[in-house]
């Protein structure tokens, strides 16, 4: 190989774009918020159209099983760092993109104006990201996750009160104690196989004997604790709705997605390690993670019914989404993979659009109900934030209310959106793998995720006749059409989701093929060559 295709590039854009522009936004002042949002937005949709080239890339043939890789510093597998894109990381990058132009439009008239830094702590947030999604190596992993928590802890603070400190502290305390849990668990697993490159683990597993199988079943536990906690299941994620309801809404819905990178790197590593190839060793740990869904499904439950705050009720709707997840994936294996995808896609985009929905209905309340609680003088902030309320669109009160039952119907997955889609898909996998007699813990689960989506649909319910009907006689409140446009874009991608199950459902069909063929991820990584320079020319002729 003499060379790299200028699309194979492409694979490093989406770690290197917002590295750039986070860093050159830094010096910046403050003031110029108008310049920071306008490089903010332009990484933005350029990491869009660079999501959907490499979703296209992978599913298009271009590259060997559906798999690019793109080799960093040069080195060879499994000695250097290498970058992998398979239609599932195209997906989450693509997915990532969606959410964070959505948020970036909904925080341009207040929110990346009330403390500094703002725009660069995103960009940094989505390199960890971005980076999480693409990486093929465990320790580089674990810098991704880093990277993208050390951006988070400045945007869960950010535009601080008091309620948002505590939480904050508390937030940060928890991930801490899970980023030395994933470091022991990196340390365990590279004593017991010598490596930590996916690639090179899933061979050496199923050769592993003795201690080292001991000790690689240790490293794999305490490295799920850590995953787990960024998944909303250990410890129950009794951290989380605390969190969601004290920061701003824009942050709130970046943690959506960010509880869904803790279940991607679960998928992942368990493929990688303890597939079919591992022989004695396939399957390990899935038990357990069945039983924590279900601990943490029902937890959920619990919690929204026993919230009144709207921010901690949208809390507990994450940690049931996520309990769900992480439940029917340990029961069912590879049988349910797809319906799980098709799942996260819907639960995400409606709990985003749902979090900054949240901030909008807000303003039905009496005027000083909503009032913001800034320190300005602690971020050197001279200027105070535009006022956040603007034009008077026609139908204001309509349009909220549509959006809160667009995403109140695919939370609680009643019919006929995405989530109803998602669970009867749920549903109908497991009882499909199931043998002639389909097993108790089958019926347990399905009855857990239908008594869940029965919570939610009183504590939704509740919230939205308390919001909308009986607030008294109030005025429309007043949006900004940057406000309204992401919430409207949001929805609207649950129901193209919805209207277009059956290509999607191909689609993650397809990934979820490529996903269970380990042994084609291993060939792909370790038999990519470096790129050799061309000879130069002989001195002297």
């Amino acid at each position: 190989m003499t060379g790299m295709s200028w699309l194979q590039q492409l694979i490093i854009v989406p770690v290197l774009l917002p590295l750039l522009v986070g860093a050159l936004l830094i010096p910046v002042n403050q003031k110029r918020y108008q310049l920071k949002f306008a490089f903010g937005l332009g990484s933005g949709l350029l990491l869009w159209l660079v999501a959907l080239a490499l979703l296209l890339l992978a599913d298009g043939g271009h590259w060997p099983d559906g798999i690019g890789v793109y080799l960093a510093a040069n080195w060879a597998a499994p000695f250097g760092i290498a970058l992998l894109v398979d239609r599932l990381a195209a997906l989450m990058l693509l997915l990532t993109a969606t959410i964070a132009l959505a948020v970036l439009v909904f925080s341009a008239r207040r929110w990346d104006r009330v403390g500094v830094s703002f725009h660069s702590l995103f960009q940094f947030l989505l390199m960890g990201l971005n980076g999480a999604f693409l990486t093929h190596d465990l320790f580089n992993l674990f810098v991704f996750f880093e990277v993208m928590l050390a951006a988070s802890y400045g945007l869960v603070l950010h535009g601080y009160n008091l309620r948002r400190i505590q939480a904050g502290m508390q937030y940060i305390a928890v991930n801490l104690v899970a980023s030395l849990l994933f470091l022991l668990g990196v340390a365990l697993i590279y004593a017991a196989t010598g490596t930590l490159s996916l690639a090179d683990l899933g061979p050496r597993v199923a050769a592993l004997g003795g201690q080292d199988r001991w000790l690689l079943q240790v490293g794999a536990t305490v490295l799920a604790l850590a995953f787990l906690s960024k998944g909303a299941m250990w410890p129950l994620g009794f951290w989380l709705p605390t969190t969601y309801a004290s920061a701003s809404a824009p942050v709130a819905a970046m943690l959506v997605l960010m509880t869904k990178v803790g279940v991607y790197a679960v998928l992942r590593v368990w493929l990688a390690l303890f597939g079919d190839p591992a022989s004695a060793l396939a399957g390990f740990g899935l038990g357990a993670l069945t039983l924590g869904g279900m601990a943490t499904l029902l937890f959920g439950a619990i919690g929204m019914l026993a919230s009144q705050d709207a921010g901690r009720m949208a809390g507990y709707g994450a940690v049931v989404s996520s309990g769900t997840l992480l439940a029917v994936i340990g029961h069912s294996g590879s049988a349910v993979l797809a319906s799980g995808l098709y799942y996260l896609l819907g639960s995400t985009l409606a709990m985003a659009a749902f979090m900054l929905l949240l901030e909008l209905a807000e303003r039905i309340r009496p005027p000083g109900a909503a009032l913001l609680a800034l320190t300005m003088e602690a971020f050197a902030v001279e200027d105070k934030p535009e006022d956040p309320v603007g034009v008077g669109i026609p139908g204001t009160l309509a349009f909220l209310g549509l959006s809160f039952g667009a995403c109140a119907l695919v939370i609680t997955g009643m019919p006929p959106l995405a989530g109803f889609i998602a669970k009867f898909s749920l549903f109908h996998a497991m009882l499909a793998a199931a043998p002639a007699q389909v097993p108790a813990s089958t019926w347990l689960l399905i009855a857990l995720i239908v008594l869940a989506g029965l919570a939610a649909i009183i504590s939704l319910m509740r919230l939205g006749v308390r919001t909308f009907w009986a607030s008294g006689v109030v005025s429309p409140p007043r949006l900004q059409l940057s406000e309204a446009m992401p919430v409207a874009a949001l929805v609207a991608l649950c129901l193209l989701l919805t209207l277009q199950a059956g290509p999607v459902f191909g689609y993650l069909g397809r990934a979820t093929e490529g996903l269970l063929r380990s042994t084609d991820y291993s060939r792909r990584v370790l038999d990519e060559l470096p790129v050799q320079r061309l000879p130069s020319p002989e001195v002297g002729r």
